[in-house]
């Protein structure tokens, strides 16, 4: 399935993995939605892709905020006529090697996890919510999630993990509730840790960046039925199936 004229949302798209997603489908001819709470760095990213010949429409909104969430979905679908691809990457994770730990769970502050669980999984919720509704009416559309990881040894990364832990278990059962709409929902790891354009020097020595997910994203979007509800990780540039 060609990706050509497709409207793709990519949200977290201002950095990091976002922004290098966003532009492997600005290659295959989409046109793109991209949304941030960083409006400076999301404007910097717009302008590299527009430079390209891209197709950019810039939105910046919290995933977590569901009249935020509504008004752009509204606004893309409004423009574009149509919504194809929901990229949820937008979250927040700092507990890596180049950034300050988190509190472990005894001395976390709740306002602090309900941040994070607000933002990873509830932004992945509100973002899917409304997506669903310009979806279903054309009986086609794909949806795809973010996994991660952490080790149990890394002090503060346990709100995290299962954040992404429960987007691996949203992604199965919202599968099953779309089936009958021809909508496909997948999960898609990075493969481990990424380092971004904020890691540090030595992290970005050590570890892979943003472009080790290769064309993972843009074969999800083309992903058939058969494969909704799955859990795959990027892959050697390409996409890897991790569960049935």
């Amino acid at each position: 399935m060609s990706l050509q004229g497709q409207v793709v949302i990519v949200t977290g798209s201002a950095r990091g993995i976002g922004r290098f997603v966003a532009g492997t489908f600005a290659r295959e001819g989409a046109r793109l939605a991209l949304v941030d709470v960083d409006q400076a760095r999301l404007e910097q990213t717009v302008a590299e892709l527009r430079a390209t010949g891209a197709d950019v429409l810039t939105v910046n909104a919290d995933v977590g905020n569901e009249d935020a969430v509504q008004r752009m979905m509204d606004q893309v679908a409004a423009h574009y006529g149509q919504i194809d691809v929901l990229v949820n990457n937008a979250g927040i994770a700092t507990h890596f090697a180049w950034a300050p730990l988190w509190s472990p769970i005894r001395n976390m502050e709740r306002s602090f996890w309900d941040r994070i669980i607000q933002t990873n999984l509830g932004g992945t919720f509100l973002c899917t919510k409304h997506a669903l509704r310009h979806m279903r009416p054309r009986q086609a559309g794909h949806i795809i999630n973010l996994h991660g990881g952490g080790s149990p040894q890394n002090s503060g990364s346990c709100v995290y993990v299962v954040s992404k832990d429960a987007i691996r278990t949203f992604t199965r059962y919202v599968a099953e509730e779309e089936r009958d709409a021809n909508i496909c929902i997948v999960v898609v790891s990075p493969g481990g840790a990424i380092a971004t354009e904020d890691a540090s020097e030595a992290a970005k020595q050590s570890l892979p960046g943003p472009d080790a997910v290769g064309d993972a994203f843009v074969l999800a979007a083309q992903a058939g039925m058969e494969q909704s509800g799955r859990l795959f990780r990027a892959w050697n540039g390409g996409l890897q199936a991790v569960e049935p």
